[in-house]
């Protein structure tokens, strides 16, 4: 009886308290609401990090980054570590980067998780009030 019992608090736990950003995600154009391609969001010593996995558009997956900076100037889009650097601060993910793969450009990072299939991507500039924000689906 205590094992059954153990085990179903366990299980309540990890399904009301483990909901993650980590894994697939669709990213939705904010201005045109268009699907543009899948980001993968995992963990790497100890900072969140998302790469382009998938590219909708046939004619734009070999495309590469040529207006980016640094050791992203001419990587290929596909495959392209977008997300860099964010740590975890209660329920929010921030103090990372995000790349704009379009223009090249650099902004600061902030990613909340709505609800379990929702997460709110922001890419701003200063503070997060100069900014726009993305809403990506879950893959499943």
């Amino acid at each position: 009886m205590r094992i059954t019992t153990a085990f179903f608090l366990i299980l309540f736990f990890q399904i009301s308290f483990g909901q993650s950003i980590f894994g697939k995600w669709k990213t939705i154009d904010d201005l045109t609401g268009k699907e543009k391609g899948i980001v993968e969001i995992y963990e790497y010593k100890g900072k969140v990090y998302g790469k382009i996995i998938e590219i909708f558009e046939a004619d734009k997956k070999h495309l590469r980054c040529e207006k980016c900076e640094g050791e992203d100037r001419n990587r290929p889009i596909l495959g392209m570590n977008i997300i860099k650097g964010l740590k975890r601060n209660d329920d929010v993910y921030e103090g990372g980067k995000i790349i704009d793969p379009k223009n090249g450009k650099s902004y600061h990072c902030k990613i909340t998780l709505e609800g379990k299939d929702k997460l709110i991507v922001r890419g701003y500039i200063g503070i997060s009030l100069f900014g726009r924000s993305q809403t990506w689906i879950r893959q499943k």
